[in-house]
Formats: structure tokens, C-alpha cells, sequence
């Protein structure tokens, strides 16, 4: 449709639009006075009593609150139809001026309903906004990114639709050359898009990840990193999109970012996808800071989420691999576990539980044979020497008497049983490692 067709078009609806309302205004006006002339003949016709003259006036005041109400409605669907044709206008014809105004127009029309919003994708307006993603001035270009996530809200098609239209080649290259509200607009904007799944347009590409991850490695606001945390969260949860996010160092900057209380449940959610991969799990292995940064965030008593999660990634980590059970172990997990298993969450307690058995099994399985019930296992390796088992056992008794006796009085204050530490200190020394839970 040409320029001037459109014009046209607009000139004519605009006309029509407006005989329309005032054909509008002036039935409702002459409908007042006719009622008013029949209410008032009634009265000298009939001299009705005063009761029945209040209920009258009662059904003919509602009835004109009705109309008004209509005529109201319809007049701000008229408004609002208006505003749209003009917002669209002025964006695809207008100056660089008037497209940033119809940008913050369309924002505004868009926060109304999802029909609203499929109705302006359909009338073009994503690709304009799109583009005017890549000018210089920060007004202009906030104005479209905030347009654009308003009109992802609750819309499939229109997510596909930016995505089509190349909105990821849109993204900043130098995040410092961008102030914080842009980042985390842009980060909003992702965090929409990333949401979505049976796509054909992957997100997981080298500029977006470049995007997040210099994002969280800048000196940006913790609010912006938790939005661009969200979106590698969306991330991590497809498979196809492990080998990317490793390939880019993206392990090592969620670890890094675990260790930040504010940050660290998002993190750590995003690490237990990843270590479900062969190559994530392979890149936390291979990290200086596992396991102590997740044993670290086992003693945080306050945040009972972020203990389940560290606690599944360490099982992950630790199942049929003696190497990383053995560094936890050289790390001093096991009073750690102890201490999850007594005041953590009931998941965390399970997790605990579980990791402490393993590590029983692999000291009996070191060991040897020893007093007390026994499960079916093979020998491996030329058996110990009695004298030898008997030492080895007095000697892990005496470890785990030790490590007791260290976490004792923390163990005690944490359960708020300041009463029963004295009873709970002879329960402990007098119990043996065998009755232990690992």
C-alpha cells in the first residue's frame, strides 16, 4: 500500500469515526429529553405518589448511567484505535523524532492485552523497532528495546518474530560504551526471548553469551546480573545448548558468581543443568575452585536452597569418580555433610545422607573387614593384615571423635539445644563409628 493510499485510508476511517461519535452524543441527548418530557407528563397525568415518582427517577438515572457508560467505552476504544493508527504512522513514515515517540506510544498500547499486541506485530511494528535498536542515541534506542519487551510479553509469534528480524545481532559489542539502564534492558529483553523453546533461532549464540557474560563480570548492578543469570538458567535447561556455553567459559563465571549469596541460587541452578552434560561436568571438575567453593555454600544455614542445590552438584560430581570424592574429602566435607544432615532442609538432609553413605562404603571398602554386620562385597587386592584392620579402625575412630568433638558447640547452637548439649556430648563419645550415618 502506497504513502498516499494510506493517508487516505486514515483520512476516511478518521471521518467516519468521528460522524459516528456524534451521532452517538446526539442520540443520547435527545433520549434524555424525551424521557424527561414523558416523566414529567406522567406526573400531571396520574399524580403519582412520592414513592413511586423516587423509584422512577431511580430507573431512569441507572438507565442514564448505562448509556454513559457505553458512550465512555466507546469513545476511549475510539481514542485508543486512534492513538494505534497514529503511533504506526508516525513509525513507519515519521522523522527519527516522531518514531521515538510512537516507540514510547506503542509501549504504552501494548500494556493493555495480548490481542493488542499480536494486532500491532501484524501491522510491522517489530522490524521497525528492531531497527532503530542499533542508533547511537541512548533515548531513541531505550525507547524501542522497552516497546520490544512490552510486545514479548505473553506472544510467541511475537518473540519469533524479533528473533527473525535479527534482534541478537542487535546486542552491544562493548559493554562499557553502554550505561546500566541500556544493559539491563537488554537483559529484560533476553531474559523474554530466552523463555521461549521450540525454536528454530538459537540463542545460545557467541554474541548474546559474550553479552552475558561480560555483563556479569562488569561492575554492573546485581539486579541486572540476576536478570542475565535468569536467561543463562533458560539456557543451560536445553541440551543442545551445553557445548556453547562451556566452549564460551560460562562454567567458570556461574562458579565464580555462586559464591555471592545475592547471585547464587540463580548460579547454582544453572550449574545443575550444565553438570548433567558430559562437558559441563568435565569443566567443573577441571576448576581450582571446586569442590571448596561448594562446600562453602553447605554451611549457609540461612539459605536453604542454594545447600540442595551445591549438595546435587556435589553427588553428581562425586558418583562412580573416587578422584572428586577423594579431593572433597582432603577438603573436609564430611563434618560439613554431618552438619547439613542434622539442620539442613529435608531434601539437603536426603543429599547429605547419600554423599556420607558413599563415603562410609569407600573407607569400610579401604579398610577391610571389621567386627560388627557386614554386606556382601569382593576383596580387591592381597587382604590386610588383622593387626592392621584393627589399627585402621581405632584410627578412624579417632577421626571422627575429633572432627565431633571440633563442630560440637557450632552443631549445638545451631539447633537451638543449648539445654541438651551436655546430653548430646555423652550420647556422641559414647557411640561408636559404626553407628554413624556415613
Amino acid at each position: 500500500m502506497f504513502p498516499s493510499q494510506v493517508q487516505t485510508l486514515n483520512m476516511s476511517t478518521t471521518s467516519s469515526s468521528s460522524i459516528w461519535l456524534l451521532s452517538c452524543r446526539k442520540l443520547k441527548f435527545f433520549t434524555r429529553i424525551r424521557r424527561f418530557l414523558q416523566s414529567k407528563a406522567a406526573r400531571k397525568q396520574y399524580g403519582s405518589s412520592a414513592s413511586d415518582h423516587s423509584n422512577k427517577l431511580r430507573i431512569v438515572n441507572k438507565t442514564d448511567e448505562e448509556e454513559d457508560l457505553v458512550v465512555e467505552k466507546t469513545e476511549s476504544e475510539l481514542d485508543g484505535s486512534m492513538a494505534l493508527q497514529k503511533s504506526v504512522k508516525r513509525l513507519h513514515f515519521g522523522s527519527w523524532e516522531e518514531k521515538e515517540m510512537a516507540a514510547k506510544a506503542i509501549e504504552k498500547l501494548a500494556q493493555e492485552d495480548v490481542k493488542v499486541r499480536k494486532l500491532m506485530a501484524e501491522l510491522g511494528v517489530i522490524h521497525m523497532l528492531v531497527s532503530m535498536v542499533d542508533t547511537e542515541v541512548v533515548g531513541r534506542r531505550l525507547a524501542a528495546i522497552k516497546a520490544l519487551i512490552e510486545l514479548a510479553d505473553g506472544t510467541f509469534t511475537n518473540k519469533e518474530l524479533m528473533l527473525e528480524a535479527g534482534i541478537l545481532s542487535k546486542l552491544p559489542k562493548d559493554i562499557d560504551a553502554v550505561d546500566d539502564q541500556t544493559r539491563h534492558e537488554f537483559a529484560e529483553l533476553l531474559l523474554s526471548l530466552s523463555s521461549i523453546s521450540n525454536t528454530p533461532f538459537s540463542l545460545a549464540k557467541t554474541e548474546v553469551l559474550q553479552f552475558l557474560i561480560a555483563i556479569l563480570e562488569s561492575a554492573t548492578s546485581i539486579e541486572t546480573k540476576e536478570t542475565c543469570l535468569g536467561v543463562a538458567c533458560n539456557l543451560s535447561a536445553v541440551l543442545e545448548n551445553a557445548r556453547p556455553l562451556v566452549s564460551n567459559g560460562t562454567v567458570h563465571t556461574l562458579l565464580k558468581l555462586s559464591s555471592f549469596k545475592e547471585l547464587s541460587e540463580k548460579a547454582l541452578a544453572a550449574l545443575g543443568h550444565l553438570v548433567l552434560t558430559l562437558m559441563g561436568k568435565k569443566a567443573m571438575e577441571d576448576s581450582s575452585m571446586v569442590p571448596e567453593s561448594l562446600i562453602e555454600i553447605l554451611t549457609w544455614e540461612n539459605k536453604p536452597k542454594c545447600q540442595e542445590l551445591s549438595a546435587y552438584i556435589l553427588m553428581i560430581l562425586a558418583h562412580q569418580s573416587s578422584t572428586q570424592r577423594d579431593k572433597m574429602s582432603k577438603a573436609g566435607i564430611v563434618p560439613v555433610l554431618l552438619e547439613v544432615s542434622l539442620l539442613g532442609s529435608p531434601l539437603a538432609q536426603k543429599r547429605a545422607m547419600k554423599l556420607l553413605q558413599w563415603f562410609k562404603d569407600e573407607r569400610q571398602a579401604k579398610m577391610g573387614p571389621h567386627s560388627g554386620p557386614q554386606t556382601a562385597r569382593i576383596a580387591i587386592g592381597s587382604p590386610l593384615h588383622p593387626r592392621e584392620a584393627q589399627e585402621g579402625k581405632k584410627m578412624m575412630k579417632n577421626l571422627v571423635k575429633q572432627s565431633l568433638h571440633k563442630n560440637m558447640e557450632m552443631i549445638t547452637r545451631r539447633a537451638n539445644a543449648a539445654g541438651d548439649s551436655s546430653n548430646l556430648k555423652s550420647l556422641v563419645l559414647s557411640t561408636s563409628s559404626k553407628s554413624l550415618p556415613y
